[in-house]
């Protein structure tokens, strides 16, 4: 099954998914914004692992970490597709459109990464981005055969990663273990295991100093992040936007299939993926949050369940949002304004938790987060649809659309369509 779409077609389930999707990352990227990276994976780092604080990451790890960046990886691949299709339709050249969005997106990533928060995913999108278009004209079967070499690889690619942690560690531990050993270990595990008392105490003060210190920082530890994300998540991230290119071609994101298979495909999906994530939750508390383990846990068990559950989140949403309603409405609003939500969301949380906001920044418990994960989910439900009601598009949405464009698009509505 193939679907035509209309060069000026709005799709809902792509808004409604995208809006879920960007407010279900940030509630994995909270840890990060309020305190040491190490404790985005292993709560024993810091923020709590025992009682509320270790329910709240063992749900994370269950139901959010990796899935929700995997729906959003999955529409950026589907509406990459979209604005192409458009594109031709219009008349346009495809291929300019593309990389003039691209670049401009490679350059929103750039400020993001470096100027305001860490974790950026943007210049990641507009580096593979680069690669999922040359599949633009690739059938349902050419993309799945891709899909499943690429999943296939990303699996290999983890596992021998994972096995190599593990047998370092158990190298370092031995008795009489070499100084080279214990410094190589050091190295891995160092985004993974609680910080010295002497690192803790810096990383702190950084964080809650003034903003050149915190850029500086930032700088000098994350300058070779996107070279590091091409080659450790590419794979992955190229997997999950052929994926969505799919799921645009075949019906499956516009809401055009029969409420059985989404049923059957959402039940399936999340069953799988939730109890092999559980499972891999277990053996992370058995083992104490021992480095190697967290990262085995984190990345090589569930390769193959993060996609899985990324697409079984898609069938559920959109079979649950077919009725629409008030708040599937705010949340279609919030997924068109996804672009200005992202980056808004890491400048009202940087603000929050950092010197040169609030300096909230290690102060802040795991269960005691999420509420500012609410409030911040609660103001993009009700600044988008009031917007997007008098404007064409969100304020950063606009700025790229009018970038790569080289013109100012059109941004207040008529007040006959208002």
């Amino acid at each position: 099954m193939s679907v035509t779409i209309q060069a000026d077609q709005r799709i809902a389930t792509l808004d409604i998914l995208r809006g879920v999707a960007v407010m279900g990352i940030l509630a994995m990227n909270a840890a990060a914004f309020a305190m040491p990276a190490a404790a985005y994976f292993n709560p024993a780092a810091y923020g709590g692992a025992d009682g509320i604080d270790l329910a709240i990451w063992v749900g994370n790890h269950i139901f959010v970490d990796g899935k929700m960046r995997g729906l959003f990886s999955l529409l950026f691949g589907a509406s990459l597709l979209l604005v192409v299709m458009r594109a031709e339709a219009n008349g346009e050249n495809e291929t300019s459109v593309h990389y003039r969005r691209m670049l401009w997106l490679l350059i929103f990533g750039a400020i993001h990464l470096y100027l305001i928060w860490y974790a950026d995913i943007l210049l990641h999108y507009a580096l593979i981005g680069l690669i999922a278009f040359l599949f633009r004209n690739a059938g349902l079967r050419t993309l799945s055969i891709w899909i499943a070499v690429l999943l296939t690889v990303n699996l290999v690619i983890m596992a021998g990663l994972s096995f190599g942690f593990l047998q370092t560690s158990a190298a370092a531990a031995a008795p009489g273990a070499s100084a080279e050993v214990t410094a190589a270990w050091a190295s891995m595990s160092a985004d993974f295991a609680p910080l010295s008392a002497d690192a803790l105490a810096a990383d702190l003060a950084t964080h809650r100093g003034d903003y050149a210190g915190i850029v500086e920082d930032r700088i000098a530890d994350y300058a070779w992040m996107p070279v590091f994300m091409f080659f450790f998540g590419g794979v992955e991230t190229l997997a999950l936007m052929l994926i969505g290119m799919a799921g645009l071609r075949s019906g499956f994101l516009t809401g055009a299939w029969v409420a059985e298979r989404y049923r059957t495909i959402a039940l399936w999906c999340i069953l799988i993926g939730a109890a092999a994530s559980a499972a891999l939750a277990w053996l992370a508390i058995d083992a104490n949050f021992e480095p190697a383990m967290v990262f085995a846990t984190a990345f090589g068990g569930t390769a193959l369940f993060r996609p899985l559950m990324a697409v079984g989140y898609a069938a559920l949403i959109i079979l649950l949002t077919r009725r629409g309603g008030t708040l599937v409405a705010r949340i279609a609003a919030a997924g068109r304004a996804a672009f200005t939500n992202y980056l808004g969301t890491s400048l009202v949380m940087t603000t929050i938790f950092y010197g040169y906001g609030l300096g909230l920044y290690g102060s802040v418990g795991r269960a005691e987060l999420y509420l500012f994960v609410l409030a911040m989910w609660a103001l993009m439900l009700a600044w988008s649809k009031p917007w997007l009601d008098l404007y064409r598009y969100g304020p950063f949405e606009w700025m790229w659309r009018s970038l790569a464009r080289w013109r100012l698009q059109p941004m207040r509505r008529a007040k006959a369509a208002a």
